[in-house]
């Protein structure tokens, strides 16, 4: 079964009510790259690269798709391994990385399908057949009805059936945070999951500050409350903490997860399967994280493709740590 035909597709489409985060970027749309990929005998496997969509599919179309034509689709490691040999020096990370990925995820996909199984299945076979999903939300869109809006918000993806939610926080004001947060948290009730995500827009002692009082409102994780660069900073803010503090999505590849996993600098790792470096490089991010005791919670931003791909991996992860009645 050999690969005939690479094809990038650039797709968006316009989001309903514009909304931004800490980092102050208006989102007025949502797009991506998906990558198809079609075998000699007319089967065709589809992938998604995370980020602008543009650069993943130049990549893909000058220094990926030439490679690999005519190869065997189920040699998905040996490619992996050829197409990031021969781009890691002009940067093995960032769009490069997205654009594997995409390539990787819809090989997968392709071998599947020849196999008439999940890709779950193609990869140690699934450990739960569900997964808890968490609504993410509670941007940052009519300021001045902040916490009104996250209340509202919130109670609605309640009634939906969401046990989970996951909500913004980064305002420039702690107190405001704090007060949109314990409003939040006192509208869903105690038995609502809730999590928060600064976007990496605090500094380590901005953080570890907030950080306190967020863990008075039974908070599950703080997602990203510093910038990735600053392992020494996760590190600090990690061990000054009680809650679980996230991070990773902005991490590429085995090598990149290595420091943060070895020295513990965050409790719950977040590779993105689109942009880490596909299902091949997660599986690897993940062995690597369940080795060091650190949990992984993959980050997920795309799709339905991307989502897909997700919750194979999901299925595949081994409880960590292993347990009579795992935390879902």
């Amino acid at each position: 079964m050999k690969i005939k035909k690479v094809t990038c597709h650039v797709v968006a489409a316009p989001v309903e009510r514009p909304f931004t985060s800490s980092r102050g970027w208006l989102y007025k749309t949502r797009g991506s790259c998906i990558v198809e990929i079609e075998a000699d005998d007319g089967t065709v496997g589809w992938g998604e690269c995370y980020g602008p969509s543009a650069v993943a599919k130049a990549y893909i179309e000058t220094q990926f798709a030439p490679r690999i034509l005519g190869r065997d689709v189920f040699d998905v490691e040996v490619i992996w391994e050829d197409l990031y040999n021969r781009i890691k020096d002009y940067g093995g990370k960032g769009m490069a990385s997205a654009a594997l990925s995409g390539i990787d995820i819809a090989l997968w996909d392709l071998m599947g399908k020849a196999c008439g199984k999940p890709i779950h299945k193609l990869i140690g076979g699934a450990f739960r057949s569900e997964v808890t999903c968490y609504a993410t939300g509670l941007y940052f869109i009519d300021m001045d009805r902040l916490i009104e809006e996250a209340v509202e918000e919130a109670q609605g993806y309640v009634a939906e059936g969401f046990t989970a939610v996951k909500m913004k926080i980064g305002l420039g004001d702690p107190k405001l945070d704090i007060r949109r947060v314990a409003a939040v948290r006192e509208a869903v009730g105690a038995d609502v999951r809730l999590m928060v995500d600064a976007n990496h827009c605090m500094t380590v002692p901005q953080a570890i500050r907030i950080g306190r009082e967020l863990e008075k409102l039974d908070i599950d994780w703080f997602e990203e409350p510093i910038s990735p660069e600053d392992i020494d900073g996760y590190v600090e803010v990690t061990r000054a903490l009680d809650m679980a503090v996230a991070g990773g999505e902005n991490e590429m590849t085995r090598w990149g997860f290595r420091d943060l996993v070895v020295r513990k600098a965050m409790d719950i790792v977040q590779p993105d399967v689109c942009a880490a470096g596909g299902i091949s490089e997660c599986r690897k991010i993940a062995t690597l994280a369940s080795a060091h005791g650190v949990e992984c919670v993959p980050h997920a931003w795309g799709s339905v493709i991307g989502v897909a791909a997700t919750l194979h991996f999901l299925a595949a992860l081994p409880d960590q740590p292993p347990s009579f009645r795992p935390v879902p």
